[in-house]
C-alpha cells in the first residue's frame, strides 16, 4: 500500500462534508491508496466573538491549512473558495475547482417571510459587510446584527430569539440537506454573491507529480472559468471581508457574463456594472470590470471604508 493521501480541512460540519466529498472522489480514482482527513483549526475558528472584518478578513480560514500543506503535513487542502485570498502563497496552486453549488445567499426567517415582507425594523444576522450593505440598500429600515460561528451555531442563534432572520450561503445549506429551512433564495441580481461563493478550492503544492493529476481530474472547467474571472476582480480591488465588494460570473449563450459591485457600508452609495466576453477572457473581464467601478467612484468608496469603523461591534 502507498502512503495515504492526507486532506487538510477545517473541522466544522460543512468543511468535513466538503472534505469527505473530495475523499470519496479520490478513492474512486486511486483504490489502492488510503485517503485520510486531517482536521486543522484556523484563526477564524478560534476567534468567534469578533467580526471577521475586525480580525483580518480573508485568509482567516485558510492560513494554518496552507502552512500544513507547505510543510508536507498534508497533501492537499479543501477550502470554500469564498474564503480564499486573491493571492496564493508561493509554492502552492489551485489544483482544481469542482462543479459549483448554488452561489446565492439565502434568507432564513423565523416565520418564513421573504425579505420584502419582513416588518419594518426587523433584525437580520450577518457579519458579512457585503451582505449587510446590499440588504440595507434594498431595505434601509432593517437592523443588522453581528453573527459569527459555523452554520449550526448561526441557526441556533436564530432559534434562540436574538434576531428575526439570518443570511447564509445557499451552498452550505444545500450540502447539509437543510433546504427546508430556507425562506428565500436571494436572486444574484439583487444580492450579488461573494467571489467564489458556492465553489470549492482544492489547493495543492506546485508541480506535485502525484497529487497534481489526481486533483486535475476533479476540476470542472465551466466553474473554473467563471471563478477565475471573479478572483481577477477581487485581485484588482485587493479586497476581502473588510470591504463590501461582490462579483458573480456565469456562462450564458456561449459567453461569460460578469457582474460586480462596490458599496459603502450602509448601502447608500453602491456602484454596479456588468461586462460580457468570451469564456477565455475571464481574467481580463475581471480586471476591466473592477477598473471601471474604481473609475466611477469606487476608489472614493474604498478610501472612505479605510477610515470608517465597521458597523458591527
Amino acid at each position: 500500500m502507498e502512503a495515504p493521501i492526507r486532506i487538510g480541512t477545517r473541522g466544522s460540519k460543512l468543511a468535513l462534508w466538503q472534505a469527505n466529498w473530495v475523499k470519496t472522489a479520490l478513492e474512486t480514482r486511486c483504490r489502492q491508496t488510503a485517503v485520510e482527513i486531517v482536521k486543522i483549526k484556523t484563526k477564524g475558528d478560534k476567534i468567534l466573538d469578533v467580526p471577521l472584518a475586525k480580525v483580518g478578513g480573508k485568509g482567516l480560514f485558510v492560513k494554518e491549512i496552507e502552512q500544513a500543506l507547505l510543510e508536507g503535513r498534508i497533501d492537499l487542502a479543501v477550502h470554500s473558495m469564498k474564503d480564499m485570498p486573491a493571492d496564493v502563497p508561493a509554492g502552492l496552486v489551485i489544483g482544481a475547482v469542482p462543479e459549483r453549488e448554488k452561489p446565492h445567499d439565502v434568507l432564513i426567517a423565523k416565520d418564513g417571510k421573504k425579505l420584502e415582507d419582513l416588518p419594518q425594523g426587523s433584525s437580520i444576522g450577518t457579519s458579512s459587510l457585503r451582505r449587510a450593505a446590499q440588504i440595507l440598500h434594498l431595505r434601509p429600515d432593517l437592523v443588522i446584527r453581528p453573527l459569527r460561528g459555523n452554520l449550526d451555531t448561526r441557526l441556533k442563534k436564530l432559534a434562540g430569539g436574538r434576531m428575526d432572520a439570518i443570511i447564509l450561503a445557499a451552498a452550505g445549506i444545500c450540502r447539509l440537506g437543510l433546504e427546508d429551512r430556507v425562506s428565500e433564495y436571494l436572486a444574484t441580481d439583487r444580492v450579488i454573491p461573494a467571489v467564489g461563493q458556492g465553489a470549492l478550492c482544492i489547493e495543492i503544492r506546485q508541480d506535485d507529480p502525484k497529487i497534481g493529476p489526481l486533483a486535475a481530474a476533479l476540476d470542472h472547467e465551466p466553474t473554473r472559468l467563471v471563478v477565475e474571472a471573479e478572483r481577477a476582480f477581487l485581485a484588482r480591488l485587493e479586497g476581502g471581508c473588510q470591504v463590501p465588494i461582490a462579483a458573480h460570473g456565469r456562462l450564458i449563450d456561449g459567453g461569460l457574463e460578469l457582474t460586480g459591485m462596490i458599496s459603502s457600508l450602509d448601502g447608500t452609495h453602491m456602484i454596479r456594472d456588468r461586462l460580457s466576453g468570451s469564456p477565455g477572457q475571464g481574467r481580463q473581464l475581471g480586471v476591466e470590470l473592477a477598473t471601471g467601478l474604481l473609475a466611477r467612484g469606487g476608489s472614493q468608496i474604498l478610501e472612505q471604508l479605510k477610515r470608517d469603523e465597521t458597523p458591527f461591534s
